[in-house]
């Protein structure tokens, strides 16, 4: 009876889908709580508003902050009974959940009501600091989701380009920092402050409170500027390039699914329903549903015709069907 309260909660706090309303309710419950949270919290920072309705806002807080509350302790107690198997110790599988990103989102949201009551801490912090709650709106986010795992998965890139682009900084300001140090002490005349220049040219904002005068500064900080366009394309070209490998793979996760559903011939109301979930969570649109969906009758068909099996294998670069028994045989045949 313990295990399968904790299991049910377990399902109510994730994502549902749309066989599951109560998951459904209690998602659309907490997304609507956190998106009031943000734009209260944008709102009080207007003084003559925080000043009008403070009462309300405070109440509001107070409410959001036990709801939220209530939320991460739920979580971390009904752990154990998801799937994932790193989570299912009592208390190590707790312990590990509780430094995930998700987690930490969770606790920063509602920690810094908590610190009020024993620091004493400029309040424009902690209303501000309370902002991360929108980060809690990625659990309910595809697209959001799949930012953060490119993120997670081109990490060691990410590392690289910006690494680069400190040595670039560093190099900058040293530059600017000789040839225009005697002639503009005030805006370069140390290092550290030749920075804001450095990174002001480097991102190719140019705020222009800061110029080189001197003609071999401004043809430094020409030469700069353009070095400048490409390298900080670079992580712009990462992720870029980490979200279409995301969706790539996301859309062959659906045809593999879409395929094994579609053995018999015809998809069943329980496939269906199991199709648009995994179409949601890995962020694809009906559309593209839609074509691999196609796509995949027109291939069973192909295999019926020519009375192969489900499994006959396929050739990966130009998903061309085999006419030997292994992937090796170089003779195909190919489907219209």
């Amino acid at each position: 009876m313990h295990s399968h309260i904790q299991k049910r909660i377990a399902l109510l706090l994730e994502a549902g889908d749309g066989t599951d309303r109560a998951s459904r309710l209690v998602d659309g419950v907490l997304i609507t709580l956190i998106s009031l949270n943000v734009a209260a919290i944008i709102l009080e920072s207007v003084e003559s508003i925080r000043l009008q309705h403070a009462s309300t806002l405070e109440a509001f807080e107070y409410f959001s902050v036990a709801v939220f509350s209530l939320e991460y302790v739920l979580r971390t107690w009904s752990i154990t009974c998801t799937s994932n198997p790193q989570f299912q110790h009592p208390f190590f599988g707790r312990l590990r959940y509780m430094f995930t990103f998700g987690a930490l989102v969770d606790l920063i949201a509602i920690l810094p009501f908590y610190l009020g009551f024993f620091f004493s801490l400029d309040l424009r912090f902690l209303r501000a600091l309370r902002i991360i709650r929108i980060l809690k709106i990625s659990r309910y986010s595809e697209t959001l989701s799949m930012i953060l795992n490119v993120f997670k998965d081109e990490g060691q890139a990410f590392v690289a380009a910006f690494f680069l682009l400190f040595v670039l900084l560093i190099l900058t300001s040293s530059g600017i920092y000789l040839i225009e140090g005697e002639v503009q002490p005030e805006a370069f005349g140390s290092i550290p402050a030749a920075m804001w220049w450095a990174m002001a040219t480097l991102t190719t904002v140019g705020y222009g409170d800061v110029t080189p005068i001197t003609p071999i500064g401004k043809l430094f900080g020409g030469c700069i500027t353009i070095i400048s366009i490409g390298t900080v394309a670079l992580p712009a070209g990462i992720l870029a390039s980490g979200f279409t490998d995301q969706l790539r793979r996301n859309r062959e996760t659906y045809n593999e699914e879409m395929a094994e559903a579609l053995e018999d011939g015809f998809l069943t109301t329980h496939e269906s329903d199991h199709l648009d979930e995994m179409r949601e969570f890995l962020g694809l649109s009906e559309e593209d549903a839609t074509l691999i969906y196609k796509a995949s009758f027109r291939q069973h068909q192909e295999f019926e015709h020519l009375g192969l099996s489900a499994d006959h294998p396929v050739c990966p670069q130009c998903h061309q069907l085999m006419k030997g028994n292994s992937p090796s045989d170089s003779s195909d045949i190919r489907i219209q």
